[in-house]
């Protein structure tokens, strides 16, 4: 019996979309606004949902306190204000939008979540606007 577990938390960051192989024109006319050279910022939220059985002996698919301290050591440490095109090494050659955010996030999670279980990640980049990664199709 497969049941799902969900855990939301929230970060800060600031952020600019821009390809330095670009002018600024035209990283203005693809990015818009998101493109200012001065960052912006995000108040992010991420929902890791995570697949499994319930263990018979202690009733949980996972123990949330453990999901929460791998998402508090591995994201909410990580790129909680920060800035990051400039403090976060993932986003060095990586252009921080929202489906690469939520690819880096679901990997950093995965790499330490037991093999047992699968694992979704949802990034909300504004109350409108989220991303979802894997997809099943």
């Amino acid at each position: 019996m497969k049941v799902a577990a969900f855990r939301k938390v929230h970060f800060n960051a600031a952020h600019r979309l821009y390809r330095p192989d670009w002018s600024d024109e035209k990283n203005k006319e693809v990015f818009g606004l998101c493109s200012n050279p001065n960052y912006h910022g995000h108040n992010y939220y991420v929902e890791a949902k995570v697949v499994g059985e319930i263990d018979p002996e202690t009733g949980y698919v996972i123990d949330l306190k453990i999901l929460n301290e791998i998402i508090n050591n591995e994201i909410i440490e990580r790129f909680d204000h920060s800035n990051l095109n400039e403090d976060r090494p993932e986003f060095k050659d990586l252009n921080p939008t929202g489906e690469n955010i939520v690819v880096v996030v679901y990997n950093l999670i995965r790499a330490k979540l037991d093999s047992k279980y699968t694992l979704t990640v949802r990034l909300w980049e504004t109350d409108r606007n989220y991303f979802e990664y894997p997809v099943s199709i």
